[in-house]
């Protein structure tokens, strides 16, 4: 991976975000080159190990990163300094746009897939605040503050909790929710409709115990 002082971002690239995160967020030079890096290495990765689907250029700046931007944005309570899971973080979304949004953070990506893997330690080693950890999340032994996950089946990623982390935020449709919305011990917040996605939603969970009385 290319420093990003060494990469020149396309204007398209800097417009797109800037315009599209308006309401929610503003990123400075430095995160809008990073972000740049990352994007120019994943298109050139994704010719050999297809890390993606999305359409190169507008489309994957909205699907990928001003998603996994906004889903940031919109994380409830105090927020200084955590720690994230990021669970089958694949392209390394919405991973590594948190850590570069959020230096103070520290995100964990957690990808069993090998080859994934490789990649998202190439496209981390000038990301200060990430680590790769090349395993299933049944198998990592780390303690979080959240849970963070999108396009891995919800089902699955909230088994990880309270092990991993008390906390869980997805990226997930509507109907995908529908299946954990009733998961005993979690108390969800009420969704939050992505801009740029039907029925695609972020939804925030707290693990509790319901203490009889």
């Amino acid at each position: 991976m290319l420093p990003p002082e060494q990469l020149r971002t396309p204007d398209w690239f800097a417009e797109t975000l800037e315009r599209e995160l308006r309401p929610w967020l503003k990123l400075s030079a430095p995160q809008v080159a990073q972000l740049y890096a990352h994007y120019d290495l994943l298109q050139r990765w994704n010719k050999k190990i297809g890390l993606t689907t999305v359409k190169p250029g507008v489309e994957t700046v909205l699907r990928h990163y001003c998603e996994s931007l906004f889903f940031g944005a919109h994380f409830p309570g105090s927020l200084a300094r955590i720690h994230v899971a990021d669970i089958g973080s694949g392209a390394g979304f919405p991973g590594i746009p948190l850590a570069i949004q959020n230096p103070d953070w520290g995100v964990k990506l957690i990808e069993a897939n090998q080859r994934k893997a490789v990649f998202l330690r190439e496209a981390t080693h000038l990301v200060n605040n990430v680590a790769v950890l090349g395993e299933r999340a049944e198998d990592v032994q780390i303690s979080c503050d959240w849970i963070v996950s999108r396009a891995v089946n919800p089902v699955e990623v909230v088994r990880s909790v309270p092990r991993i982390a008390s906390q869980v935020a997805l990226m997930v449709g509507r109907d995908d929710f529908s299946t954990i919305k009733s998961t005993p011990d979690i108390a969800w917040s009420e969704p939050v409709q992505l801009p740029w996605g039907d029925r695609r939603i972020c939804v925030y969970g707290m693990f509790h115990v319901e203490r009889s009385t």
